[in-house]
């Protein structure tokens, strides 16, 4: 089980995704810029304990007209190959020093155990608590998706309110889809109110909690990542 380290980090995660939500497609300006609160989330083991993987929960704004995002992040002590563009920025973590802060939904680590969680291979963790299973989490997976064999990334697409990653899981013939769901709908508990409307038939769904606006006492549930067949 991965160790949370409750120590400082300069800049802060906080401060990071500030400066890099301006720079999303499906970013919605609201009027004072982004001031992101984290609104939820969990981590996933990675198997080789290498590489921090956390989905984080982003509100901003307040009240009735904050915007809730999804931000899935890795943690790795030294540079993704190939993935600069998928680089959120770097942080000096108070005990394991230089941290390269990555969009985990185009990091192939994280993509691997999402897979594995909705599959049943893995489970979810607490945000801030080591060694601690996150049971307000839930992963779905409809029985005939299920393929033995670890999902392999093939290629990641930003469009609309969400981030499309392509996945080859074990031998099968067609790759599926993951959908990171970038903006946060509680409306939406398992996925199906999908608003993109391209036809993929849902196979799959992981959804969890989140506070929106920030507003204490109050919580939202909702989809934060659909499997679909194209």
């Amino acid at each position: 089980m991965a160790l949370i380290h409750h120590t400082t980090m300069r800049p802060t995660k906080l401060e990071l995704i500030a400066d890099w939500l301006p720079t999303r497609a499906w970013y919605a300006a609201g009027p004072r810029g982004p001031l992101p609160v984290k609104a939820g989330g969990f981590r996933i083991d990675d198997p080789e304990g290498e590489v921090g993987i956390e989905f984080m929960a982003v509100s901003d704004g307040e009240g009735p007209e904050a915007v809730t995002y999804l931000v899935p992040l890795t943690y790795r002590g030294k540079p993704l190959d190939g993935a600069e563009h998928a680089l959120i920025g770097t942080s000096e973590h108070g005990v394991l020093g230089t941290r390269w802060i990555y969009d985990g939904a185009h990091d192939p680590v994280l993509v691997g155990q999402l897979y594995a969680m909705l599959a049943g291979r893995t489970v979810p963790q607490h945000q801030s608590v080591s060694d601690a299973v996150d049971r307000t989490v839930a992963a779905a997976l409809d029985a005939a998706a299920v393929t033995t064999g670890d999902a392999e990334a093939l290629d990641a697409v930003d469009g609309g309110g969400h981030t499309d990653v392509r996945v080859r899981v074990g031998e099968a013939a067609e790759p599926l889809i993951l959908r990171f769901r970038r903006v946060l709908r509680p409306d939406d508990t398992d996925g199906t109110g999908d608003a993109e409307g391209d036809g993929a038939v849902l196979l799959g769904h992981v959804t969890a909690e989140w506070t929106p606006g920030g507003a204490e006492g109050v919580t939202a549930r909702g989809a934060y990542v659909t499997l679909h067949r194209a």
